[in-house]
């Protein structure tokens, strides 16, 4: 085993599996890591590594003294601080320092309280100078005794002290050891603030004194250990015989650009120091509540532990990686410690929550039930993102919960946050997205508004309703739903835990993309929704749409390290081809970005299942093909704030039916029916039918004999006005006239109607089922029946006296197969043909899902997938 921590690579080829696995307490590195914006720089000064860096590190140089209030020639940077350890060492043990003001130094003595680091002892040997170790009293926590220490002191002596010391955390008094400088002007100090960053109110001494030279690592404080950075402060004499010692280019061009861009960032610094200080009295408490440990007080980013018990630390320390994949650091070879000792580092309240688990079970089996019950393990999880909206991210969702339904898991969706306006009422009568209806039912589970605890309903460009739980909090412009996401955020979590809590697995949908970097700072649905239901998320991308293999590498680009760490991997969907051609591409992602292709899901044909939101529909996805043979004619208006446009789909399944969209009057045309779809705007939507001419086109399809159809919204916009008392679709007090082909007023109420609806179209005695969702309250003028009768009692929808125009609230009344023959065929003889027999097509779910589920089954690593669940 390596001297120091964080080898885990050597751990990992131990234990046989990857050095991402294993959980990391050995190196004291920011449990932050390294702050978001460091990508971006290192990624703007790639090019650079091109040329040879600075050899002189001049900004890097100025940044820190304008930081830290020295004279550049008082800063000498490095590869780190061991870098500038040994070379520090060696130059003042070479005995030529003539220049010096105090007076020639040639240092043959080094006291070294310990323990302390081991490369203060090995750099001292190396540059020839002897070691006085000064051991500190385990009895006093390791505290140094200043007064102690300056009686061993003489002329010409080095002292070393770490500040705060590794491993034991311990702080010297400021004030006391610039005294103990003062009165010893003929002894050089050397204080390692490598771990000074994390502590809350400290003061640096770089450059407070002539005997003093400081060592401070930046690659800790900002979790970039891979990248090498430190500098020291001293006198301008030393730093620069110090340099002397150090080869040339020692610090390389991203090293420079990342400390330029890091060294000045008080509020990342404040963070880290606030985080680290909360973890570390957590962490410290309960792992003292552990009879068999006893904590060393520190307070720097890592904890000193002795074992009271006959268990050895490195004993520990091999079952803690065997057991639960965790590496901490045996202090055995610390200068007076023994085998009893081990550090860990303090980091994230989820990953010490894991160590404080395993060392409970390791060493008090007895007391491991309370501990876990105390940090519940979360319910397997695993979240499918995209690379954009519409690439398929809900299919396969529904169609991943089906394998697993099918396997016998006891699976449920998740969409923490969905923006569409094809909406559900549950049988409580909560409203939901429908992509989360589809999921519940490959499920087979009853929708549940916790599968989708926000939903979004655009009401125009600017602003939404704010759907929580299923009910309305209100309508909202952008930035004020971004100022309510926190309170959202809050929901979403006790939602997802509650749903969790009642099943064996959960798969999560995303919502867009994670890498539209103007909303990450916001983010509920994403990323942010993955770290906290600890779910690997696989990146999907619709390869149709062309450029998939350059958004998925651009993806990976912009995520921060913990959002990477938690992408697994990418699924290419919608493939019309051998996939086979596809492979050298994915060797080129995989070696780029370090994820691997988990599958290639195919186009697959007329799959059946309802889309996720109007993005298909508005690409005209749901025209169907004219049939061959007798059909009739239906024109879907696309209103502008179309809502529950899935309505319509049972229809595109039906053989003698050419369902189309019209945006246009010229698109118009003849149809033998004119559907107006529901609408989440009504007001605007009719303003739009005034601006485009529809309305009088429509109208005067009505005149010439033509069916006309409104469902919902479009039942609204039938009728003789629509009023807005309340400003919920526009500016309060509105009027506007409607196109009058119903004797119908509507009122847009303040409360909404969310209610699931059974009952029997009264014209033709066929059974209806479906819901209402509206705001909307219609009055008849007439005495005329109403159009469905539900079996409440209650009524809904209105015809005029000819039936040939008719409208109600009730979404899904096409769901129903008979009733959907019986209006098919109302308008075949009205055309003049004859009308089919039998039920027609039947709408059922079941084999679409099915279907996809086998096609999931052979393209997906399918185990790779129960790996990632950990199933």
């Amino acid at each position: 085993m390596s001297g120091h921590g964080g080898n885990i690579r050597e751990m990992a080829a131990r234990l046989g599996c990857p050095p991402e696995k294993i959980l990391d307490f050995s190196a004291n590195i920011n449990p932050l890591g390294p702050p978001e914006y460091l990508w971006n720089v290192l990624a703007a000064r790639m090019p650079d590594i091109l040329q040879y860096p600075d050899p002189d590190s001049v900004e890097l140089v100025q940044a820190l003294a304008e930081q830290y209030q020295l004279p550049i020639e008082q800063i000498l940077p490095g590869n780190g601080t061991s870098d500038l350890l040994y070379a520090t060492l060696c130059t003042v043990g070479a005995g030529r320092h003539r220049d010096l003001p105090l007076r020639p130094i040639n240092i043959q003595r080094a006291i070294i309280p310990v323990p302390a680091y081991i490369d203060y002892r090995h750099a001292c040997e190396r540059a020839g100078i002897e070691v006085l170790p000064l051991p500190l009293s385990a009895a006093d926590d390791f505290q140094p005794n200043l007064e102690e220490i300056a009686k061993q002191l003489q002329a010409g002596d080095l002292l070393i002290l770490g500040q705060p010391n590794n491993p034991t955390g311990r702080m010297n008094d400021r004030k006391a050891l610039l005294a103990l400088a003062d009165q010893h002007p003929d002894v050089l100090f050397l204080l390692d603030e490598a771990f000074a960053g994390f502590v809350e109110e400290y003061t640096t001494l770089a450059g407070i004194r002539e005997n003093i030279i400081t060592l401070c690592s930046l690659t800790k404080l900002f979790a970039v250990p891979g990248l090498r950075l430190g500098f020291l402060a001293a006198s301008e004499e030393l730093c620069n015989e110090i340099k002397g010692k150090i080869a040339p280019w020692s610090v390389n061009t991203l090293a420079q650009a990342a400390g330029v861009a890091m060294i000045g960032d008080t509020d990342y610094i404040s963070k880290t120091q606030k985080i680290v200080q909360q973890n570390r009295n957590i962490l410290s408490s309960d792992l003292a509540a552990i009879s068999a440990l006893q904590i060393v007080p520190g307070a720097a980013d890592f904890l000193l532990i002795r074992l009271k018990n006959t268990i050895t630390a490195t004993e520990l320390a091999d079952q803690l990686l065997k057991q639960a994949r965790i590496a901490i650091r045996v202090c055995a070879n610390y200068e007076g410690l023994d085998e009893q000792y081990f550090r860990v580092a303090v980091r994230s309240e989820e990953d010490n929550n894991r160590l404080v688990v395993a060392l409970q079970k390791i060493l008090l089996p007895e007391q491991a039930t309370t501990t876990t019950r105390k940090h519940k393990k979360k319910t397997p999880s695993l979240m499918f993102l995209g690379t954009g909206s519409d690439v398929g991210k809900s299919v396969l969702v529904a169609g991943l919960c089906r394998v697993l339904l099918q396997d016998g898991v006891r699976v449920a969706p998740f969409k923490a946050q969905n923006m569409s306006l094809n909406s559900y009422v549950t049988r409580d009568g909560g409203e939901m997205g429908r992509a989360q209806v589809v999921q519940a039912q490959a499920c087979r589970l009853d929708p549940d508004v916790r599968m989708n605890p926000v939903l979004l309903k655009p009401s125009s460009d600017v602003g939404s309703q704010i759907i929580v739980h299923g009910k309305p909090v209100g309508n909202m412009r952008v930035k004020d739903y971004v100022r309510y996401k926190e309170q959202a955020w809050q929901e979403v979590c006790q939602t997802y835990d509650a749903l969790a809590a009642d099943y064996d697995c959960i798969i999560l949908e995303g919502a867009g993309s994670p890498g539209e970097v103007n909303l990450k700072s916001h983010d509920i649905v994403n990323m942010r929704m993955a770290q906290y239901s600890q779910s690997p998320a696989l990146l999907v991308g619709d390869i149709d749409r062309g450029g998939v293999y350059a958004s998925f590498i651009g993806h990976v680009e912009v995520m921060a390290p913990w959002e990477r760490k938690l992408l697994a991997g990418f699924l290419v969907n919608r493939f019309r081809g051998d996939a086979s051609l596809l492979v050298d591409a994915h060797d080129f992602v995989e070696q780029r970005t370090g994820k691997p292709v988990l599958g290639v899901v195919p186009w697959l044909n007329d799959l059946g299942l309802p889309q996720e939101d109007s993005v298909s529909f508005k690409a005209g996805l749901y025209d169907s093909t004219e049939p061959a043979g007798e059909y009739v004619e239906i024109a879907l208006i696309d209103l502008p704030h179309i809502s529950n446009f899935t309505d319509l789909e049972p229809l595109l399944k039906e053989k003698d039916v050419w369902l189309r969209t019209v945006r246009r009057v010229d698109e118009l045309g003849e149809p033998d029916c004119v559907i107006l779809p529901g609408s989440k705007n009504v007001v605007g939507d009719l303003s739009w039918l005034v601006q485009t001419g529809l309305d009088k086109a429509v109208i005067q399809r009505a005149e010439q004999g033509c069916q006309i159809t409104g469902i919902c919204g479009g039942f609204q916009i039938l009728g003789k006005t629509v009023a807005d008392p309340y400003g919920i679709e526009g500016k309060p007090g509105a009027l506007l006239h409607g196109l009058g082909l119903l004797d119908v007023v509507t009122e847009l109420a303040a409360d909404k109607t969310l209610t699931r609806r059974e009952g029997v179209h009264l014209a033709s005695g066929q059974p209806v089922h479906g819901y209402e969702i509206h705001h909307g309250q219609s009055k008849s003028r007439t005495s005329a029946e109403p159009l469905l009768r539900f079996t409440d009692g209650t009524s809904c929808g209105l015809a005029d006296r000819t039936g040939r125009i008719w409208g109600s609230y009730l979404h899904g009344i096409f769901d129903s197969d008979n009733f959907r023959r019986w209006f098919i065929n109302d308008l075949r003889e009205k055309k003049g043909l004859s009308p089919l027999s039998g039920q027609g097509n039947k709408y059922d779910l079941e084999p679409a899902l099915d279907r996809l589920a086998t096609v999931l089954r052979q393209e997906l690593d399918m185990d790779a997938v129960y790996n990632l669940l950990g199933m």
